[in-house]
């Protein structure tokens, strides 16, 4: 089993605090030069204002997010929308990053996959729905992107994880009781695959071979969830432990990069398809060779942080 680390806490902290600030300065200089907005985060700042407004967020174009999601909006509607995602991106990588810490140094490699980089550029919500693997607060988050975050509760669950999924639900029906009906009618336009189905995809069912390890579950489900692009895939990160396991996955995620760069996908079959060869194959890999005693991450309950 893992040990837990013996950094001190203001170590922790002060490179918590480093990776959120830098992770969330870049974050505005790439989404300011692109002239991007809030990206990603931009449904839930339009989803927060729409319901201060009285008006129905889903009168817009495109609002794919649930409700929930808008109870990250409200906190930022101060700020301009570059800086708005910039924060909420570093904030949610400083928390993963101190969940991180807890097992040492090592683990923070895994800011170095692609999807990261990926997520950093449009202001994904994946290293906060991470978090909730580590600090079940975090699972807060679950609902604001369900594809996602029902695939981390359900591998890493635990009492205060789903009280604070549930309170999130029920803060959204007070705020807009009627929402999963409109939600659900625009879900009609939501460019996606499905990992599992895509060939070789299939080949993740094995993973449910070590169905006891909660990292092959987050693997089966993210598998069998409906995915847009290669930042939904950096949740995969929570499952190697070890150096060579972490660099290796790293490495290889690249490849699903110097594809983009090179060759602009025509269509989402195809990001599905690099998505398995790069990303969801190398991690169903890292499961079936680990040898014991790599197995399992502790979790919060497990270790006594249920936090």
């Amino acid at each position: 089993m893992l040990q837990l680390s013996v950094l001190p806490m203001r170590t922790r902290v002060l490179i918590s605090i480093a990776i959120g600030v830098v992770s969330g300065v870049y974050c505005w200089f790439l989404l300011s030069r692109l002239h991007l907005g809030a990206a990603d985060f931009d449904s839930a700042i339009r989803a927060a204002r729409a319901l201060l407004a009285h008006q129905n967020p889903y009168g817009a174009k495109l609002q794919l997010y649930p409700i929930p999601a808008s109870l990250f909006g409200f906190p930022l509607l101060v700020f301009p929308p570059e800086v708005a995602a910039a924060i909420f991106y570093g904030t949610s990588s400083a928390l993963l990053a101190f969940g991180l810490t807890r097992f040492g140094y090592t683990r923070l490699l895994i800011f170095l996959a692609y999807p990261y980089w990926a997520g950093l550029l449009t202001a994904q919500w994946s290293p906060l729905l991470m978090a909730g693997a580590l600090f079940p607060f975090a699972m807060f988050a679950v609902f604001a992107k369900p594809q996602i975050g029902l695939p981390m509760l359900l591998s890493h669950p635990s009492k205060k994880g789903l009280a604070a999924c549930l309170l999130a639900l029920a803060l959204s029906f007070l705020l807009m009781p009627a929402w999963p009906k409109y939600w659900l009618a625009q879900l009609g336009r939501y460019d996606h695959f499905f990992p599992i189905l895509i060939f070789p995809g299939f080949l993740l069912v094995l993973a449910l071979l070590k169905y006891r390890d909660p990292d092959s579950l987050l693997l089966f489900f993210m598998a069998c969830t409906p995915q847009r692009w290669f930042y939904d895939a950096f949740v995969l990160w929570l499952l190697p432990k070890s150096r060579r396991e972490i660099l290796s996955t790293v490495i290889i995620s690249w490849g699903a990069g110097i594809w983009r760069w090179y060759h602009a996908p025509r269509t989402f079959h195809q990001v599905g398809l690099w998505s398995v060869l790069f990303l969801y194959l190398p991690m169903l890999a890292v499961m079936l060779l680990r040898v014991r005693g790599e197995r399992e991450l502790p979790t919060p309950a497990s270790t006594g942080h249920d936090l």
